[in-house]
Formats: structure tokens, C-alpha cells, sequence
């Protein structure tokens, strides 16, 4: 091989060399900076293919995607002076290329965990003004809300990402205050139990009472209802016996006189002491009652 031929593939490969390390590709899923002796000449590169000064320039890579960090759960004190233990997750992406490379060197894991000491002491404050009870459930998504627009905005000025939200995923109690806790709402539900049922037995009474009430009103109306009627039906009866013993008043008088002598003389050891005379011996001296 002659010494041209060999001056041809030098001059090929470096050619070949200079343009692999002076083209570059950004893909759509990247963010990407161009740096020059290592500061920064081109904050935000499109997608894209693009060209570069080698061994001059440098270009850093980002994923500009939605990224999650994962806080580790962290205790933290209530309103109450109570403390809960809070287990969080946040999602952000690249918004400012040039800051985020300039506060974090372009490293990820560096961001996530600067965001997630930022991510507590929000959470530190929003829960050091709520009680348990607004933590647990009363206010847990206007907190969120009020750490996710926050920490946005600290975020944007200080790391150059969006925090596109943050999530409460547990929020737990250390032993000891579950127990009082416990405790309390077991006293609570107690309380609560007593007094319902002091309002059922309330009620009960005066149910009884009006049952009681309504009862001897019923009882009394019928009463008086089959006296009405008692009396009604004697009087009929009185006015019939009247008017059949009216036809034969005689005949009356034998048989009254009879049912007297039956009712008198039922028992063996039975003794009247009367005078012979009598009215009662009337029909036993005469059948014909003295006719």
C-alpha cells in the first residue's frame, strides 16, 4: 500500500471521526444543553438532529419526561403538638434546562433529592397547622393543593422543574399516640352510645306513657259503651218482662213464687222461722193463690 493511499484512510477516519463527534441527536422524550468549556451557550435544544464544535462543545442530556420522586415517610408534629408519620411521592419534569443543570449539575438523582427535602418542609408546615382529624381527612386535599403550588413555584426558582403534583399516600400514627388516639375515640363512641341510648329510653317512656294513656282511654270508652248498652238492653228487658207479666199478673206472682220455694228449700238443713199466715205459704195453702 502506498503512502497516499494510507494519507487517504488517515484523513477518512478523521474526517469520519470529527463529523460522529460533531452531529447529535435530541430525542422527543429529551431536554438537552449545549456547553461550551463547560459553560453554558445553548439552554434549551429542540428535538432533533443538530451539529456541534467537537472537542469544544458538550451537550448534556435530560429526560423530559414526568419523573416521580418518592419521599421517604417522615414524622411531623399537628396542631396538636401530635405526631403523625406522613409517606408522600411528588411528579415533576425539566422546565428550565439552563438552571436545572446549574443547580443540580444535571443529575437526577441529585434534583429528586433536593425536591424531597423541599417536599418536607412543606409538608411540615401545612401539617403543623391542621389538626389530625384535617390532616387525616378533613383538609388532605387542600393540602396537597397548597404543598403542589408552593413547591412549584420554589422549585421553578430554585431547580428549573415543574412540580406537576404532589400525593399523600399514608399518613400513619406512631404507636403511642395510636393508642391514645384510640383510647379518646373509644371514650368518644362511648359517650356518643350513652347518649343515644338515654334518648331511646326517653322516647321509649313516652311511647309507654302514650300507649299507657291511649289504653285506659279505650278501656274506659268501652266502658262506658257496654254500660250504655248493659243499661239500654236492661231496660228492654225490664219493659218485656213488664209487659208479658201485665197480660197475667197472677201467673207472674205463681212463679215468682215458685222460684222463692225452690231457691228457699234447695237445701236439706235449710230452716225459715215465719208465722203460719204468711204471704210467703200463700200458694202452698191455696194453689189458686186465694182466687
Amino acid at each position: 500500500m502506498s503512502g497516499r493511499n494510507v494519507t487517504i484512510i488517515l484523513l477518512s477516519v478523521l474526517v469520519l471521526f470529527v463529523v460522529s463527534n460533531s452531529v447529535f441527536v435530541i430525542r422527543e422524550t429529551e431536554r438537552a444543553v449545549m456547553l461550551q468549556f463547560g459553560e453554558v451557550v445553548n439552554p434549551n435544544i429542540e428535538p432533533g438532529l443538530h451539529w456541534k464544535i467537537p472537542f469544544v462543545n458538550n451537550v448534556r442530556r435530560f429526560d423530559g419526561r414526568v419523573l416521580t420522586v418518592d419521599s421517604q415517610p417522615e414524622r411531623f408534629f399537628t396542631q396538636e403538638k401530635k405526631a403523625v408519620i406522613v409517606d408522600s411521592y411528588a411528579k415533576f419534569r425539566v422546565a428550565d434546562t439552563a438552571k436545572f443543570y446549574t443547580a443540580t449539575n444535571g443529575e437526577e438523582t441529585r434534583a429528586m433529592g433536593l425536591l424531597s427535602q423541599r417536599i418536607n418542609d412543606g409538608l411540615r408546615n401545612q401539617v403543623a397547622v391542621r389538626t389530625i382529624q384535617e390532616v387525616v381527612s378533613g383538609e388532605r386535599d387542600q393540602l396537597m393543593e397548597n404543598i403542589t403550588n408552593k413547591l412549584n413555584e420554589v422549585a421553578l426558582t430554585e431547580l428549573g422543574v415543574e412540580v406537576v403534583d404532589v400525593r399523600v399516600k399514608q399518613i400513619d400514627l406512631p404507636p403511642d399516640v395510636s393508642e391514645s388516639v384510640y383510647r379518646r375515640m373509644n371514650a368518644e363512641r362511648e359517650k356518643e352510645a350513652r347518649e343515644h341510648r338515654s334518648q331511646g329510653q326517653e322516647l321509649a317512656e313516652g311511647i309507654r306513657a302514650a300507649a299507657d294513656r291511649e289504653v285506659t282511654v279505650i278501656e274506659a270508652n268501652a266502658y262506658r259503651d257496654a254500660e250504655l248498652i248493659r243499661g239500654e238492653g236492661d231496660a228492654q228487658a225490664t219493659a218485656i218482662y213488664a209487659g208479658a207479666f201485665n197480660e197475667d199478673p197472677e201467673f207472674y206472682s205463681f212463679t215468682r213464687s215458685l222460684r222463692a220455694y225452690r231457691e228457699a228449700f234447695q237445701d236439706s238443713g235449710d230452716m225459715l222461722l215465719l208465722r203460719p199466715d204468711s204471704e210467703f205459704f200463700r200458694y202452698l195453702k191455696d194453689p189458686k193463690g186465694g182466687q
